[in-house]
């Protein structure tokens, strides 16, 4: 049985679902009017987020114009999780979909003709998290627990799933416990034993207060992108320069980011939403840039890892999460980068 909770402060992926309100071309356009009369095009990216710290890099652009550099106007959708992104997608709203392999390998399974051009967090960035004295400490102490996610068609509950599958669970063998956007308090509670969330969730939720606790990675059993860049393969045909283009200017955007985290938190502050206290927007950045280092070390960033993409596409055909095999090298393009 999934259970419905409306706790009271906000964690990772915060403001998640904040966007679902948002739809059309409602997005943030960053670029403005200033853009300079070179300008070739226009990329709309689909996010799954409002503009919030994590993505300081893209939301800079009024004022670093990474994507001007590249002759590009950069607009931003934002939305309610990686299946929202691909939705604005698929139907013409946007270019782009900044989405997580769960959404993009479901789609697939639909029929959808789908491309992922970038992996923008090759490291698995989810974990599940439980107070010290729930005595869970490893994936097969969660059976008949109750366990927190954001939503029933979020990161947290595809990934808590693959976690479970690895100590021989099923979602039936737990209490799915859908918290919302604001997934520690429930914990703190005791509405839930444990709840799937993510590395900059657990950050704010420490800095929160929720005292000592276990954090068991899903990395540490499958270590598959976090998220990626996704797009039709009609679109990439088509715009094919703009959009290596855009690759360019974000590629640019991460490496600012990864070279001034401080200069970053603070102008948070000033594009991010949920940027009001630096110290956690700049614990936030460092994750992210840590996250955006390609698994494999040497390889430049945006690189795919083919063989962990390919063991993420088996695990969700196993968990039934999609029905068909996905061939991953098939539905990975790397010409752009």
């Amino acid at each position: 049985m999934h259970t419905p909770i409306q706790p009271p402060f906000i964690s990772r992926r915060s403001l998640l679902g904040a966007g679902a309100a948002l739809t059309g071309l409602v997005g943030l356009t960053l670029a403005g009017t200033s853009l300079a009369a070179s300008v070739q095009g226009k990329i709309r990216l689909a996010g799954w987020s409002k503009p919030i710290s994590e993505i300081t890099n893209i939301l800079v652009e009024p004022e670093k114009g990474f994507f001007k550099a590249q002759g590009l106007e950069l607009a931003y959708l934002p939305g309610a999780g990686g299946g929202d992104a691909i939705r604005n997608m698929l139907s013409g709203q946007a270019d782009v979909a900044f989405t997580d392999p769960g959404s993009f390998f479901m789609a697939l399974d639909k029929g959808e003709k789908l491309v992922a051009i970038y992996d923008i967090y090759p490291q698995n960035v989810f974990n599940v998290v439980s107070l010290k004295s729930a005595g869970i400490h490893k994936p097969a102490d969660l059976k008949g627990k109750k366990i927190g996610v954001y939503s029933l068609s979020s990161g947290t509950r595809q990934n808590l799933l693959v976690m479970l599958h690895q100590a021989g669970l099923k979602e039936s063998d737990v209490t799915i416990v859908v918290t919302g956007l604001l997934n520690f308090a429930p914990l703190m509670q005791g509405q839930v034993d444990a709840t799937a969330a993510t590395d900059t969730g657990l950050t704010v939720g420490l800095r929160k207060g929720i005292g000592e606790v276990n954090v068991m990675q899903v990395r540490d059993h499958l270590n598959i992108s976090s998220d990626m860049f996704v797009v039709r393969e009609d679109v990439l045909r088509e715009k094919k320069d703009l959009l290596k283009a855009f690759l360019k200017g974000y590629r640019d955007s991460a490496a600012w980011m990864m070279a001034n985290s401080e200069e970053a938190a603070t102008l948070a502050g000033k594009y991010a939403i949920d940027g009001t206290q630096r110290d956690i927007n700049l614990d936030v950045i460092r994750l992210r840039n840590a996250s955006s280092q390609p698994v494999q070390a040497g390889k430049p960033l945006g690189s795919f890892d083919i063989a962990a993409l390919q063991k993420g596409a088996d695990a969700y055909r196993a968990l039934g999460l999609v029905q068909r095999q996905i061939k991953v090298s098939d539905v990975v393009n790397t010409s752009l980068l």
